[in-house]
């Protein structure tokens, strides 16, 4: 058959229609008369994820559904699942992990971090791979857990096929170019394999455009006595379309503060009605740029910039910027390192975009219709002769609803609660690290979960920094919570916290793990987090009657059954 199958005037592109007519020729011509082709083979694809909070697992997801077209079978597995021994004989892995801490891997990539960079990881001399690094250049250790496995990926034999991508906080354009390279690089093809396919329809409110919501109200958590100022706020999601469960966390698109923005003006030798982007540059300061944050790779461009010997030292050197940057902001720059700008470009380039900060939910939605909670420590404190203040947590402990609050939610498909509404739940959430515990309670009330519920809750003072104790007492009244434990740290002469209370009633917590517990934390993941994991091993060893060796088996087991659960920060 010589004329095409795909005639002009079918609803194809041109490039769809010849790829059409190729693969239907294909399909219908061979040696033997009445034998009927098959199109290639797909080739085997593995995508490895490592995520604490979702971001990662949702991109490989997206590469799975993207390349899945393109002539590949994809397996998108978790690394705290995969078979480390199956890596040998892979031909082509993709990574896309996180980093969290102080440079850590995320809880579930730990165990294969841990591997491949231990002595017993074997050569990969015939596996291609590339990998996506998520990170936040906030922290000195940039994307540091997706760095180490890359390098030590190619010290074990293994080659990249596309090199390997670090992505800060606003990836999707970093994102969408390593992936276009992944596809070349692999050999994808070039169209789809389902030209009529239709493309499922965005939402109407997201990343991309987030909902201009109205804010119902806004009121201090603690007491006039307090060292603290921790926001209770609650936002309207009416007209939005958007839902969330309780687990998830709430992005906030925030404004710098308009008197901060005159300052850095002052300080970067500008009017602000310089005319930039469409815009003066006082109003892209304030909606777009991120003016605070001091990063490794803004005193780099900065010293570049400025000649200044001084700072090109720091740059070079990452603890000595470690304790420089303390305290300090972008700002302190243009006052103890002054330079001339020929342009508000020339300034724009040493800036990062204002990204969205997340903040976990404390409300369920089956509670508050059409409504979400988020509860906001706020950051303000002096340095270096300066106020400072976080943006977010100013931005909306200030906000008097006169304006829209800019939203989307982020989804997590990990930390969520039990599937089985019986199984116990243990929370241990001190701080504000009791947001996502006051969701899960009102989650387990509103759908009469029978589980055991049992939190661990600190703070500084009992008389002002009991967040949320009317209701907490309530629930505890009407059985909703089984067991309340409280450590305030400065009501007494020594200093007691949520793992003190943890360790003083081992027993119990031993026995609702071994009854299938979840166990849950959420909070600061540099401290906090790191002596409640230590707590929680000596409670296993001791009244599990276990080794070291054995509690760290027992606790990796519950993390791999998804049973020991982290939302710390």
């Amino acid at each position: 058959m010589n004329a095409p199958f795909i005639p002009e005037n079918a609803p194809f592109s041109v490039e769809q229609r010849a790829w059409l007519n190729g693969f239907l020729a294909g399909m219908f011509s061979s040696q033997d008369a009445g034998e009927v082709g098959q199109p290639a083979a797909a080739k085997p694809l593995t995508i490895l994820w490592g995520s604490q909070t979702g971001n990662s697992e949702g991109l490989a997801r997206k590469v799975a559904k993207t390349l899945g077209g393109k002539g590949f079978e994809p397996t998108v597995c978790d690394l705290g699942e995969y078979d480390v021994a199956k890596l040998s004989e892979e031909s082509l892995v993709l990574i896309i992990t996180s980093t969290f801490g102080e440079g850590e891997p995320p809880d579930n990539a730990a165990g294969f971090y841990d591997w491949l960079l231990s002595d017993a990881a074997p050569e990969f001399k015939s596996l291609k791979y590339s990998v996506l690094a998520l990170g936040d250049s906030n922290y000195p250790d940039f994307c540091k857990c997706g760095v180490d496995i890359d390098l030590r990926l190619k010290a074990l034999g293994a080659t990249p096929i596309v090199e390997r991508v670090d992505c800060d906080a606003d990836y999707d354009d970093e994102f969408e170019a390593w992936l276009t390279s992944v596809e070349e690089a692999a050999g994808a093809a070039t169209a789809e394999a389902a030209a009529s396919e239709v493309e499922a329809e965005e939402p109407a409110y997201g990343k991309k455009n987030p909902f201009p919501a109205k804010l119902l109200n806004n009121y201090n958590l603690n007491g006039e006595d307090s060292a603290k100022q921790t926001r209770h706020v609650e936002i309207s999601l009416e007209g939005s379309g958007l839902s969330y469960e309780p687990g998830d966390a709430l992005a906030v698109m925030p404004v710098n503060d308009p008197e901060y923005v005159e300052d850095f003006l002052k300080a970067a030798g500008l009017t602000g009605e310089e005319a930039v982007e469409g815009k003066t540059l006082r109003e892209v300061l304030t909606e777009n740029y991120d003016i605070t944050n001091l990063t490794l790779k803004g005193l780099k461009a900065y010293a570049e910039l400025s000649g200044s010997t001084k700072l090109k030292e720091l740059a070079e050197d990452k603890e000595a910027f470690k304790g420089y940057v303390w305290g300090r902001q972008f700002i302190d720059l243009l006052i103890e390192e002054p330079t001339s700008f020929e342009s508000p470009e020339s300034l724009l380039r040493l800036l990062g975009k204002l990204s969205p900060r997340l903040y976990s939910i404390s409300s369920s939605p089956n509670a508050h219709k059409d409504e979400v909670h988020v509860t906001v420590g706020v950051v303000s404190y002096d340095a270096h002769g300066r106020s400072r203040k976080g943006v977010c947590s100013n931005f909306l402990a200030n906000h008097d609803g006169s304006s829209p609050v800019r939203i989307y939610f982020h989804h997590t498909t990990s930390f969520k609660l039990p599937e089985d509404p019986t199984t116990p739940v243990i929370m241990v959430g001190p701080g504000t690290g009791i947001a996502p515990f006051r969701a899960y309670l009102e989650e387990r009330d509103a759908t009469n979960a029978s589980g055991k519920n049992w939190l661990f809750f600190g703070d500084q003072h009992a008389a002002s920094d009991f967040l949320y104790e009317e209701q907490l007492s309530q629930y505890l009244e009407s059985g909703v919570l089984t067991r309340l434990e409280t450590a305030f740290s400065r009501d007494q002469e020594k200093k007691i916290y949520v793992q003190d209370r943890m360790l003083e009633h081992g027993k119990e917590l031993y026995a609702w793990l071994e009854q299938g517990g979840h166990f849950y934390v959420c909070g600061d993941a540099s401290r906090m987090a790191k002596d409640v994991d230590s707590a929680l091993h000596q409670v296993v060893a001791e009244y599990g009657n276990k080794s070291i060796e054995e509690a760290e088996a027992y606790v990796e087991a519950m993390k791999k059954s998804k049973r020991y659960l982290r939302d710390v920060y």
